[in-house]
């Protein structure tokens, strides 16, 4: 790949690899229409789906049923699961059809360790691939290899039958400038830490004749201090985002069921603001506290502008005998803040304690740069075997 300085300024800044500063809105460019206020943040990697079920489902994930993969979406569903150890890892060729040596790979893994207490530890990696680098005339530079990860541990614990939270802290690193200099100054790695919160309630209901479960979650991640390459005055907030949303299974009969799941994400970030002169004010020089709150108040436009920056994911899930899935859904975002809007498909197999997913998103409109995205997990579940019944001596 071969980018500019300037170019590769942009997307330390997160501007360009943010999923939600993906194109032309309204036939302008990013940022040049006042009423295009596209949110960024710094490491927006931390908010890319990062498992196949999920991805499959439109990206739904806070209320469905638990697996090693809800350390992302509601760490406190963590605490209904039934197997004494479990784990997951994913596999994303990230941006396919525009570079071939971007990727992101999440791994995860839990602990039962007592009944309703369950601990689980997580790393997500960003690989940006090799970029060289180029001064203003085209002259070669040095060849660079960005690296973003973030690792964390979380607890989960039940409250009632019903009801559980869940608590996660997490490291971030990323080097997206090391090794570059912009405006005189050395870039330097990024460092952060972060923490998430949730909370998951789940119930059986009869839906007519037949036995199911509804299911309610609410989570906030990435609550932590902002991130910065060069200097505190260009530091960016995290991705801190508050996903809720409710998920309903029936089963039709014994062999099938079919999960009906509905997300809603906000990001929890000031909404930027156009001066005069046209330029982008993200407002950064916000603290952490008055940029999470403030951020339900602060759009220009007002409580309209304030709706638009709500995210709808909403997806179906169909298993035959526990071992095989098919799953669709539907991501939508407004085009004033990202314009993001894909169908999604899915496949998911089990047997015995491994499972495989698959997932591939079908994005509306034309060269589109998410278009062919196609992710892939693997399960490895373990129920703790049982000791040999010892008859007493006679």
């Amino acid at each position: 790949m071969l980018y500019s300085i300037r170019f590769f300024t942009v997307l330390g800044a997160s501007l360009l690899l943010s999923l939600s500063a993906y194109a032309q809105l309204d036939g302008t460019l990013l940022g040049q229409s006042d009423s295009a206020r596209v949110i960024t943040t710094g490491v927006p990697f931390l908010a890319i789906s990062p498992d196949a079920r999920s991805a499959g489902m439109g990206d739904v994930g806070v209320a469905i049923s638990p697996d090693a993969n809800a350390v992302y979406w509601n760490p406190a569903k963590l605490a209904f699961l039934e197997s004494d150890f479990g784990m997951s890892i994913s596999f994303t060729p990230w941006l396919s059809t525009v570079v071939d040596d971007m990727s992101i790979s999440y791994l995860s893994g839990y602990k039962r360790i007592a009944d309703g207490q369950t601990l689980a530890l997580s790393m997500r990696y960003f690989d940006l691939g090799d970029i060289q680098l180029t001064n203003a005339s085209g002259g070669l530079l040095n060849l660079v290899s960005p690296r973003e990860f973030a690792v964390g541990a979380t607890y989960a614990l039940k409250l009632s039958e019903k009801l559980s939270a869940g608590l996660s802290a997490r490291f971030i690193h990323s080097n997206l400038l090391t090794g570059t200099n912009v405006n005189g100054s050395a870039g330097r790695p990024g460092i952060s830490a972060a923490a998430d919160i949730a909370v998951f309630y789940t119930t059986d209901v009869m839906l007519g004749a037949r036995e199911g479960s509804w299911s309610f979650g609410a989570d906030i991640s990435n609550i932590g201090p902002k991130i910065t390459y060069l200097s505190e005055e260009t530091a960016d907030f995290l991705p801190t985002n508050l996903r809720f949303g409710t998920a309903l299974t029936t089963n039709l009969d014994p062999f099938n069921k079919l999960t009906f799941a509905l997300d809603l994400n906000k990001l929890m970030v000031p909404t930027p603001v156009i001066d005069s002169s046209g330029q982008i004010n993200p407002r950064n020089q916000l603290g952490l506290l008055r940029g999470m709150f403030g951020s339900f108040g602060d759009a220009p436009d007002g409580l309209s502008e304030e709706l638009q920056e709500f995210m709808i994911s909403a997806g179906v899930e169909y298993w035959y005998n526990d071992l095989f899935a098919v799953r669709t859904g539907y991501f939508h975002e407004n085009v004033n803040k990202g314009a993001r809007r894909y169908f999604t498909a899915g496949l998911g197999l089990r047997y015995q304690v491994f499972g495989v997913d698959f997932a591939y998103m079908l994005p509306r409109g034309t060269n589109h740069p998410l278009a062919q995205t196609l992710r892939i997990t693997l399960h490895f579940n373990l129920d703790q075997a049982e000791a040999p019944e010892i008859e007493p001596d006679r």
